[in-house]
């Protein structure tokens, strides 16, 4: 027993340090890091409305799903042999799906950030940010959230994607350049709302 507890503490250790060596190479995100359904969690970003969001959907999963998952977990051991019992599996794993993202909002919920409504001399996160690509010409309108809110089909990107990283902090009509695998290339800022 002895043996065993210094083996799971040093390896517990081991992985603590190597998550620490991955987040300072930037290899995954600052603000995340899960291991075992441990979440470590720095600021995150988000609107009023995507705060909201969060909070109903973590009102949902507590409230409607988890006792409807484990009202189908005891349907399934009412079936009998649980060895062979597929939908027992079923209800299992959704049940730690459930669970997990549980967890994840609630981390979420605690460390948000709400963006609030930021002055028009410069981009910042929470600002609608009119574009140009200079090289030819084409015209973007992009609004910047957090990560947790970026939806690239509603023209919502994070405030650590290439382009908000290169426009934030600019004043209307002057040019960042953005990092590309393909190579930089420089857009202009047209308007700010």
């Amino acid at each position: 027993k002895i043996a065993k507890k210094t083996y799971r503490y040093s390896r517990k250790f081991y992985v603590k340090k190597s998550l620490t060596n991955i987040k300072k190479k930037s290899i995954i995100p600052n603000n995340v890091i899960e291991l075992r359904g441990e979440i470590m969690q720095e600021e995150i970003y988000v609107t009023a409305n995507g705060l909201e969001d969060m909070k109903k959907e973590l009102e949902y999963l507590k409230m409607e799903k988890r006792p409807a998952v484990i009202e189908a977990l005891k349907e399934a051991r009412a079936l009998g042999d649980l060895s062979e019992n597929a939908e027992y599996d079923a209800a299992r794993n959704e049940q730690a799906e459930t669970e997990s993202r549980i967890k994840t909002l609630e981390q979420m919920i605690e460390n948000a950030t709400v963006i609030e409504k930021n002055s028009t001399d410069k981009v910042s996160i929470g600002n609608t940010v009119e574009i140009e690509y200079v090289e030819d010409g084409d015209k973007d309108t992009y609004h910047i959230v957090g990560s947790q809110e970026a939806d690239p089909f509603e023209n919502k990107i994070s405030n650590e994607s290439p382009i908000a990283k290169a426009i934030i902090d600019l004043k209307v009509g002057e040019i960042g350049k953005v990092a590309s695998p393909n190579g930089e290339y420089e857009v202009k800022v047209l308007n700010i709302q």
